[in-house]
């Protein structure tokens, strides 16, 4: 095997859909000897990589960690050194939740090149795909994304700054919290404001439920929603179709 110069490339995979990522992308796959994927990428973009590229899965998902950010560091480096060219393909954007600046820091503290492309992230696109705008005029001036578990374990206090405001609150990694994190929506006085749990968004396997603060536990419990999912709180909610029907319904029976 020909000794090649080592370089890490950190690749956005995007959402979950495969075609919902950057020709930019595909063309650092293409020229991958080794990709190091995580759980929540979907598997066909592994179709890019060449067929003698070595393709290892290391887990990294809500639940599963069958790598420590640790070992992945290290074996980042390890196949860099020893193969050449690594991709480092993690879900959504390296840089939302995805502890990409940890793994540049690490490649550069071993003199190894390291680039990034960014990925189109679930907390805008999944939203997007069921016609929520996280902004919108007369509804929503910003945006909060927002992880739900803290590496302790716990909610973020940001949450709680966030439930204060009138934005549109994504939370991340949050579905295992979410009667915590409807009890700190209800106690700022905010039971009826709409919200929408997405499992899988944009894939094959999505799930959605479309509540409110007060609703949307039991609305998950029916259609048995579970990790990986986002949590969407926000006026913008009431633009999905299916809530405006909800709301047309509400208002026949009480007219």
């Amino acid at each position: 095997m020909i000794a090649k110069d080592p370089k890490i490339t950190l690749v956005g995979a995007g959402p979950g859909d495969a075609e919902l990522i950057t020709l930019k992308a595909v063309k650092a796959l293409n020229a991958a000897d080794v990709v190091l994927y995580d759980a929540l990428v979907n598997e066909e973009l592994l179709e890019h990589a060449p067929a003698h590229a070595v393709k290892v899965y290391v887990g990294k998902r809500s639940g599963d960690h069958t790598y420590s950010q640790e070992t992945i560091n290290k074996l980042m480096v390890d196949y860099a050194i020893n193969y050449g060219h690594v991709v480092r393909l993690k879900g959504g954007d390296p840089f939302v939740f995805g502890r990409g600046f940890e793994e540049l820091e690490f490649a550069a503290l071993h003199n190894i090149p390291a680039n990034i492309i960014p990925g189109i992230s679930s907390s805008l696109a999944v939203p997007e795909l069921q016609l929520i705008p996280v902004t919108h005029r007369g509804l929503s001036e910003s945006f909060w994304v927002v992880t739900g578990t803290t590496a302790d374990g716990k909610i973020s206090q940001d949450l709680y700054e966030a439930a204060r405001s009138k934005a549109t609150v994504v939370v991340l990694m949050g579905v295992h919290k979410l009667v915590e994190i409807t009890f700190i929506f209800k106690t700022e006085g905010k039971a009826n404001l709409p919200v929408a749990v997405i499992q899988s968004g944009s894939t094959a396997q999505e799930k959605v439920a479309i509540g409110t603060v007060d609703t949307i536990v039991d609305l998950v419990k029916e259609k048995s929603i579970t990790s990986p999912a986002l949590l969407i709180f926000g006026e913008v909610v009431s633009l999905h179709p299916e809530f405006k029907s909800i709301r047309e319904l509400y208002d026949v029976v009480n007219s």
